[in-house]
């Protein structure tokens, strides 16, 4: 039914049930009869007329007429605003369609009312896609995921293709892209491309939208998630917060998915005819298109992405702090009796009173920290070698720490004391271990079953120890104790080569030591 051609009686009551009901057009469509769209123009007319229900119910019902076709027809020609800018100004913050309105009337006395002009922007947001429905404020969320599809490089030396992953981050209000290949989708690597991308962004947004991944998220859940726990440090470093999608609700993350297809079509499907040769050169091409992809123009806007980025998100980012966050993997290890940790097949000490009890140990690239129910106790500069200590003399029992003055050194030169072939079993042992320190305390062992044997049967036992080619403290022990250094060897050692078969490339010799 044309507006024109309704009977005034229901136009009042169209508007009574609109404002003083607060009744949906639809409601009072189906109540009344009419089409929704008839009631739109009723509401529509009334708000241009700007006439409240005190006056309508007073008009006549010619009157009325009269100031309801009047206002249209004196505002024909009055230009309606771009529901593109309107939709811009709503990201940001503080933005809403009243204060749009305001402005708006402000420019044009004799323009729209509030319900048109809000209907005139709502009618176009309907129109496009689902996906791109969600209200994003400028600065608020940045979504991350990794694409379906991966890029490849060529190892230079064996010729083997290696697949990457293409990590995708996109802001919510700009659209603002960032993409980048890392090796795998591990912690290391999926914290390292979130502080790049940040760095990209020059900013650091209020929340980070992942996708429900291992590496982000520990204990999926949709209502209480558990964050990863380096990821978490990531967030706190950078002040902002970890907002995971729920699981199986893919307009959660819709603008990351939309990002990934477009990063899929505008930037993987242009590698496909070249050969890279690393993942450094790999990452420098994406780079080159990353930004050629911000640059280009939207057609939904007619701004490119860089455009809208500076224009809202950038005003909006928080600042990055002054230090670049450190990627740390975080383990639990335990005490063991010696009062070192094994980290990578290497020990670092923590206090001696630890002994048996289980720490975190928090690893990065350059440091070992240990941690007692999140207070640290101990740290340590991150070494590589396998199999070596690396000790704190504080961590030590007092016992130890005077142990710790010895040096291989001086440990040959007072097993010497007790006779020559103490100190070849001595020398014997240090040389055996990977590393002179592991052996000390089997040197001092042997050294103090002098005291109850007397140096005369420790002499013995050595010798019967080191033409066996047994090399601990634990096999001395066991002759004497058995009082085999009293039986006399089937063979002895030649005074010409004192170290009797152990002449190779590995004996160090005592010179080594001084």
């Amino acid at each position: 039914m044309a507006t024109e051609r309704l009977p005034m009686r229901k136009i009042k009551e169209i508007l009574r049930q609109k404002w003083l009901l607060g009744r949906r057009h639809r409601q009072i469509a189906r109540a009344l009869g009419v089409g929704v769209g008839t009631v739109s123009s009723v509401v529509t007319r009334a708000d241009a007329a700007e006439l409240s229900w005190e006056q309508i119910e007073a008009l006549h019902d010619s009157e009325l007429a009269g100031r309801l076709y009047a206002a249209l027809a004196k505002r024909v020609d009055t230009p309606l605003p771009e529901p593109q800018s309107i939709d811009l100004e709503l990201k940001k913050a503080g933005v809403t369609l009243r204060l749009l309105h305001l402005e708006y009337r402000e420019a044009h006395p004799d323009g729209y009312g509030y319900t048109q002009f809000c209907d005139h922007y709502r009618r176009w947001k309907k129109r496009q896609r689902v996906v791109m429905r969600q209200n994003h404020r400028a600065g608020e969320k940045l979504f991350s995921d990794y694409a379906g599809k991966k890029p490849h490089w060529i190892d230079p030396m064996t010729g083997e293709l290696h697949a990457a992953e293409l990590f995708v981050a996109v802001l919510g209000a700009s659209n603002y892209t960032y993409a980048e290949a890392t090796e795998s989708q591990k912690v290391g690597d999926w914290c390292g491309s979130h502080t790049r991308a940040l760095e990209y962004l020059g900013g650091v947004p209020e929340l980070i939208v992942p996708d429900q991944l291992k590496s982000a998220v520990t204990v999926p859940s949709r209502y209480e998630p558990e964050i990863q726990r380096t990821f978490q440090e990531l967030a706190t470093h950078y002040g902002t917060v970890i907002l995971p999608a729920r699981p199986a609700r893919p307009r959660d993350k819709a603008k990351v998915e939309v990002a990934v297809q477009i990063v899929e079509r505008w930037i993987l499907a242009r590698l496909r005819h070249h050969q890279f040769f690393s993942l450094i050169e790999l990452n420098a091409r994406i780079r080159e298109l990353v930004d050629a992809l911000n640059d280009r123009i939207m057609r939904r806007y007619a701004k490119s992405r860089r455009q809208l980025f500076e224009a809202l998100d950038r005003p909006a980012l928080k600042a990055l702090p002054a230090e670049r966050f450190v990627v740390a993997e975080w383990k639990r290890v335990r005490v063991h009796i010696d009062y070192h940790v094994a980290v990578e097949n290497h020990y670092y000490s923590a206090p001696y009173h630890l002994v048996h009890h289980d720490l975190e140990a928090r690893i990065t690239a350059t440091t070992v920290e240990l941690f007692l129910k999140g207070q640290r106790v101990a740290a340590h500069p991150r070494s590589l070698v396998r199999g070596h200590y690396t000790t704190v003399t504080a961590h030590m029992p007092k016992s130890h720490q005077r142990q710790a003055e010895w040096s291989p050194a001086r440990l040959i030169r007072w097993a010497q004391k007790t006779g020559p072939m103490t100190g070849q079993l001595v020398e014997a042992i240090l040389n055996d271990r990977p590393h002179p320190e592991q052996g000390y305390r089997s040197c001092l062992g042997i050294m103090r079953l002098g005291r109850g044997y007397g140096a005369q049967r420790l002499e013995a036992a050595c010798t019967r120890a080191f033409l066996a080619r047994a090399r601990s403290y634990r096999h001395v022990e066991s002759i004497l104790k058995s009082g085999l250094d009293r039986v006399a060897p089937k063979t002895r050692p030649s005074p010409s080569t004192p170290h009797s078969g152990e002449l190779h490339e590995n004996v160090r010799g005592e010179s080594y030591y001084e």
